[in-house]
């Protein structure tokens, strides 16, 4: 399937980074390759770090940067492994990271890869192909508990217990193996009046299935502090979310990161030893434009946010 892909923020991400010609950059989620594209166009003696977990992502990125190819090194990995891979690199220092935490859409276009609700398709919702979990796994094998705290947490349904007791009716009759039939089993939950008032009511569920598929939370506050912490003076981080639980992870931990000393102030010297280490340039988070949204509705939940190493 031909890999297309809009970059969300494009313009406003690229500015937030602040590309230094000769600096070392990563983009830790390299999707479209349109952010990478971005900031490699403004390297003349720099380095551009593309990641991605997904490896029809990196080769359709080889085509898009081809151009730039002497200027990019290419990782395939979990973004959350970076600091790893930099050191084997040798790389000390960083000038700046982008973090652009969607689904692509190439991912949630191709029927095969079974991220869409709205799509007949087998139940797959894996960003690396690789990996032996998949939906289909966690919706006919996870306990109807294990269930109901997913769709709970990582979808914030109010109709978790119900929606997990379904699933587990309906598999024991049949395993649950396709996009639609799980849609359909979700969608029968709902009060018919109150259905589709909120989108579709499949929605939430199919996000709780793909983050617990990706371990997209897991981990995610530490990742984006210690990062951060690699930055060199004056480099930037910018982070891309897409749904409250991540925004709120994030702004959670630049805010910690911003902090200087937390002893009580009764205490006449500090023993915390805690120092500021980022300035928050966005108090609330960049979101997309009008302009925008006219041109892709997916940006509609999107949310940037900015910090720079002091």
């Amino acid at each position: 399937m031909e890999f297309k892909h809009i970059s969300v923020l494009y313009d406003e991400s690229i500015e937030g980074l602040n590309v230094n010609p000769n600096g070392i950059y990563v983009d830790g989620t390299l999707g479209g390759a349109g952010h990478s594209k971005g900031i490699v166009s403004k390297l003349t003696g720099g380095r551009l770090i593309c990641n991605d977990l997904d490896l029809n992502a990196i080769d359709n990125a080889k085509l898009v940067l081809s151009e730039h190819l002497d200027k990019v090194t290419f990782i395939h990995d979990d973004y959350k492994n970076l600091l790893e891979n930099l050191d084997d690199l040798g790389i000390d220092g960083i000038d700046g990271i982008l973090l652009d935490l969607g689904v692509s859409s190439p991912q949630i276009d191709d029927p095969n890869r079974g991220f869409s609700y709205s799509k007949a398709a087998p139940l797959d919702m894996r960003m690396d192909t690789t990996q032996t979990l998949d939906a289909k796994v966690v919706v006919n094998t996870y306990k109807e508990e294990e269930l109901a705290k997913i769709f709970f947490e990582y979808g914030e349904d109010k109709l978790s217990r119900k929606i997990a007791r379904a699933i587990v009716r309906e598999r024991e009759k049949e395993p649950i193996t396709t996009t639609d039939r799980l849609a359909d089993i979700i969608e029968r939950c709902y009060p018919a009046g109150y259905r589709f008032k909120h989108g579709h009511p499949a929605k939430r569920v199919f996000q709780a299935i793909r983050i617990e598929v990706n371990g997209e939370l897991e981990g995610l506050y530490d990742f984006i502090y210690s990062v951060a912490l690699r930055l060199k003076v004056g480099g930037r981080m910018a982070v891309i979310t897409f749904h409250s639980l991540e925004d709120r992870i994030v702004k959670n931990a630049f805010t910690e990161l911003e902090k200087d000393c937390i002893c009580d102030k009764h205490l006449p010297v500090c023993v915390c030893n805690k120092r500021r280490e980022v300035k928050i340039l966005t108090k609330k988070p960049i979101v997309a434009s009008e302009e925008e949204l006219k041109n892709n509705k997916r940006a509609e939940s999107a949310k940037l946010r900015i910090v720079e190493r002091v």
